[in-house]
């Protein structure tokens, strides 16, 4: 927007798209009750790119440069294919709350990622407040009490930081590409690379097919297959092609507000002392990591 204005509309979809991310932790909660992870995930990008056999009209005509094809396939890699392999294992170890807090780390390391190979700057405020949420996050990780529901926090919040790590590759490759393609068509390539890759996970001994049809679980995961894959990554991809990737990631930080309200209220997630004081140290870094930094000499 000219003038030294704001356009608000990005900054919208971005917040939206972080409520719909947050709520995806309660739906493969959820999902995973009856279903295995795989079987989960692959519903999930099979959904979505159904959905978007009804959008192909507004794709329009792609002129696929040869240059960014790499760009296309490393996003694609990165998320959903890797991401959503060690999201989904992090869930069944982890509670959907601890999860969610994990995100928390992603701007961080999409901010470090858009310095080194974006030019983005980067001051030494931001990477104090970065610094501050990452030993939040360690904290919570350590001081996870296991459960049914969380059988190993541990790993699984290892697990969801490596998620974040294949995030930011995706992210990266995302702000690249947003210049030259629409957020429609790359969602779209996410969706249909996700269902094919994920389809191959049917063929493992591992993978429990399922065997009967259990009604909420089956709505989470058409759920997430039409409103987050669809949604919420339309609104970030359209978000990342309007702001810096440093700025849009930094609404990243949103998620563990809305997962642990959400895991309160629709799971009965509760944290304990410790935790609630990691998470306490967790915001503070992400505050002192927003207030006017000044960029580094």
């Amino acid at each position: 927007m000219k003038g030294g204005g704001r356009s608000w509309l990005p900054m919208v979809c971005l917040v939206t798209a972080m409520v719909l991310w947050a709520s995806s932790f309660i739906a493969l909660k959820i999902a995973f009750r009856a279903y295995s992870p795989m079987i989960v995930i692959w519903g999930r990008m099979l959904v979505g790119s159904f959905c978007f056999l009804f959008l192909l009209r507004r794709l329009g005509r792609v002129s696929l440069r040869r240059e960014d094809l790499r760009y296309l396939v490393l996003m694609a890699v990165c998320e959903p294919c890797i991401y959503f392999i060690f999201e989904a294992k992090a869930i069944e170890l982890t509670t959907a709350s601890q999860a969610g807090m994990i995100t928390a780390i992603l701007p961080l390391l999409v901010a470090i990622g858009a310095t080194v190979f974006l030019g983005e700057k980067i001051s030494r405020q931001t990477l104090a407040g970065f610094a501050i949420a990452i030993t939040g996050a360690c904290l919570l990780s350590v001081s996870g009490e296991t459960s049914a529901d969380a059988p190993n926090p541990l790993l699984g919040n290892f697990l969801e930081f490596l998620a974040m790590v294949a995030a930011t590759g995706y992210t990266l490759s995302l702000k690249h590409l947003s210049s030259r393609y629409s957020p429609l068509f790359l969602t779209a390539v996410q969706s249909w690379v996700g269902a094919v890759f994920f389809s191959f996970f049917l063929l493992s001994p591992e993978t429990d097919l399922p065997g009967e049809f259990v009604l909420l679980p089956a709505l989470a995961v058409f759920y997430l297959g039409s409103c987050v894959t669809i949604g919420a990554y339309f609104l970030y991809n359209f978000g990342v092609s309007k702001l810096p990737a440093s700025q849009a990631s930094a609404y990243i930080n949103l998620i563990p507000v809305f997962t642990v309200a959400m895991g309160f209220i629709f799971l009965g997630e509760t944290f304990n002392l410790l935790q609630v004081l990691a998470s306490l140290l967790v915001f503070s870094g992400i505050y002192i990591s927003q207030r006017r930094p000044r960029p580094l000499a």
